[in-house]
């Protein structure tokens, strides 16, 4: 497509960034830590590094996987923890080593992280001591040789002492486990003191992450993404941020996890060559807590999903924080619904601006303006050196205004699943672009709305109705704390719209739900049957499960 996105982008946003700036991700990393080397890098708990200190501590991880393990260029290490400051520091000094990261979901079950080792090969494995019981579970079925085990508290000093007490025995979130063969995070940092980290070139074609998604769908496949695809998203990302957004002084909240795509590039990455600070929230989802996390620092940018945003909202305390200091709050990985979206804006004082991306896009895609004013409906323009093309299923061009699959191409797209040439080709289009499974329409001025997922596309009467419009407007209702839609069976239109409803308010019935939408909707848009949950189904990131809600019930409420 003609690249009309061009005439909208915001003063200093270049129309092509430097993919050479940084040869590679360990690269980025030694120049920031020299540049910034007093600035607190990450902090959580209360407890933070600084760059100088995260610079020894992942060297002296890195050291001692080339000089007591001596694993070969290229070994695959998976991390499996939430926000810790474990991560950051196991993270770069695998990557500094010229090793790839297996980011891995502490939440897996057994079966699920089975495959995961073994689809990637991982030899070694990081893993707080929480899900050690589930590595125990299929360690001997996997290629791993060697084990660390970390405990929340590990590196947080004292405090970590009292930390770790009321994790392991307060509250017993530490199921009995046993693994002869591991070490704790300190023993392989001390051991590593003792070596010189070698040098190793690594480029753009070098595998950084294979970086697993599509589990809620069938197997998990693996993006693979170089250093190359990093650098190239992160430079993107900057460029488009860089007029809002100045080096060394900001603070990041980091709530999503950093083995997520989202968290990992936008926070953990681009923010490390700006020199930020990144504040490590471990558990997002004790709310009260979180809050009191955001109450002891100044924030001045923060990222989340929509169903993040909605609960800080709907949290007393969250509107008596300062937000004096906030310049950015950026959505993704899901749809910002637009009653979360202006209440943020108006409890805040910032427009929350709606993100779009992929695992294999590394992720961004693209980004709405930053001098965004208010929520518009769009996932924003195509960010720098990037292709969009619109495509109809037979794979023709389409007209702007049009709707059809969203297509990709650029530097960020993944060089393809690890060993699944054959689901490489399924989303691969012969000129190079990447097939997103997202129907999506460009305006006039190159403005991208998404309209849904092609798989969640509900079909009434032969008339196409997607769950982000009906979502959308249930979540209006001042009733509503979440709303999901799926398709099912109906016997006069073949499929029918249902929504799953958490309450706000306990008195709302489904009868008032549906005479809300009838006033907002065609008529075969309007859900036919209303069921209540007290809680939806959600992804690691808080990302809704429809097709866990589809599959699982046809039950009206």
């Amino acid at each position: 497509m003609e690249k009309i996105w061009l005439k909208s982008y915001p003063e200093g946003v270049p129309a092509e960034v430097d993919l050479n700036e940084f040869s590679s991700i360990g690269d980025l990393f030694e120049r920031s830590v020299k540049r910034w080397p007093d600035r607190a890098a990450y902090i959580n708990m209360g407890k933070s590094i600084s760059y100088s200190e995260l610079d020894t501590l992942s060297r002296n991880f890195a050291t001692w996987l080339q000089g007591e393990l001596k694993l070969p260029r290229g070994t695959r290490v998976a991390l499996m923890m939430p926000n810790v400051l474990q991560y950051p520091i196991a993270m770069f000094g695998t990557l500094r080593a010229g090793y790839t990261v297996v980011n891995c979901n502490p939440l897996y079950t057994p079966r699920e992280l089975e495959h995961q080792l073994n689809d990637s090969g991982a030899e070694v494995i990081v893993v707080l001591e929480n899900f050690a019981h589930t590595l125990q579970a299929v360690i001997d079925k996997t290629k791993v040789r060697h084990v660390v085990v970390t405990s929340l508290g590990e590196m947080l000093g004292l405090k970590g002492l009292i930390v770790n007490l009321v994790v392991r025995h307060v509250k017993k979130l530490v199921p009995t486990w046993s693994l002869p063969q591991a070490i704790n995070f300190k023993t392989a940092l001390s051991r590593g003191v003792g070596h010189a980290l070698q040098p190793v070139s690594v480029t753009h074609d070098d595998v950084a992450y294979l970086q697993y998604t599509g589990g809620t769908t069938g197997v998990a496949k693996g993006a693979v993404l170089t250093h190359g695809n990093i650098i190239a998203n992160l430079q993107q990302a900057h460029a488009w941020i860089k007029p809002l957004i100045d080096e060394g002084v900001e603070t990041i909240i980091t709530a999503l996890p950093l083995y997520h795509i989202f968290s990992l590039t936008a926070n953990c990455l681009t923010f490390l060559k700006i020199g930020a600070s990144n504040v490590l929230i471990t558990n997002p989802r004790d709310i009260p807590g979180f809050v009191k996390e955001l109450s002891r620092v100044r924030f001045t940018v923060i990222t989340g999903v929509n169903t993040l945003f909605n609960a800080l909202l709907n949290n007393p305390d969250f509107a008596r924080l300062d937000f004096s200091g906030l310049k950015c709050s950026l959505g993704g990985g899901m749809a910002v619904q637009q009653a979360v979206a202006e209440r943020w804006h108006k409890t805040t004082g910032i427009a929350l601006r709606e993100a779009y991306g992929l695992t294999e896009t590394s992720p961004a895609v693209c980004i709405n303006p930053i001098d965004l004013k208010h929520f518009n409906h769009s996932i924003g323009l195509p960010i720098p050196s990037t292709d969009i093309s619109i495509r109809d299923d037979d794979g023709n061009e389409l007209a702007v205004g049009q709707a059809g699959e969203l297509c990709v191409k650029g530097p960020q797209v993944m060089r393809g699943y690890h060993n699944r040439p054959d689901e490489t080709a399924k989303v691969m289009t012969a000129d190079g672009f990447l097939k997103t499974g997202d129907i999506a329409v460009m305006d006039e001025k190159g403005f991208l709305r998404l309209v849904d997922r092609k798989k969640d596309m509900i079909l009434v009467s032969g008339f196409n109705v997607y769950p982000n419009e009906v979502e959308d407007v249930v979540a209006t209702h001042p009733g509503v704390l979440e709303v999901a839609a799926v398709g099912v069976p109906d016997a006069s239109s073949g499929e029918a719209v249902k929504i799953f409803v958490v309450r706000k308010d306990p008195a709302l019935t489904p009868e008032a739900l549906i005479a809300h939408c009838k006033g907002l909707l065609t008529g075969y848009k309007v859900p036919r049957q209303v069921e209540f949950r007290q809680e939806l189904p959600k992804t690691n990131v808080g990302k809704i499960l429809r097709r866990a809600l589809r599959d699982g019930t046809t039950t009206s409420g």
